[in-house]
């Protein structure tokens, strides 16, 4: 074997330095919190919103009959639904952006 191919054969099989992945830890449990926070909020929310809705708003304030009950009520579950979506994507878009006072050049 001569020397230029031992060198390469060498720089082959040197331990390849591999890119650390694991980014900051505390972003990575503020982004899991944000994630069960607002699974919680989009279990809770609508189903909350539907009966409390059904009960208290249409069929009690408002005498509707239980089939329009149920029908407004699930129209105000979907628009829950949405909002938390849409906080949702708020919250996720601007959690990595530094918050600074004043103007950035």
């Amino acid at each position: 074997m001569d020397a230029s191919a031992r060198t390469s054969l060498n720089a082959a099989s040197a331990p390849v330095p591999v890119p650390e992945f694991r980014g900051n830890d505390s972003s990575l449990v503020s982004a899991l919190k944000t994630l069960l926070f607002f699974t919680f909020l989009m279990v809770t929310l609508p189903i909350g919103l539907y009966f409390a809705s059904k009960a208290y708003v249409f069929e009690g304030s408002m005498k509707m009959s239980s089939s329009d009950s149920y029908f407004y009520a699930a129209i105000v579950a979907v628009l829950a639904v949405h909002v938390v979506l849409a906080l949702f994507v708020y919250v996720a878009w601007n959690e990595g952006t530094p918050r600074g006072k004043g103007k950035h050049d």
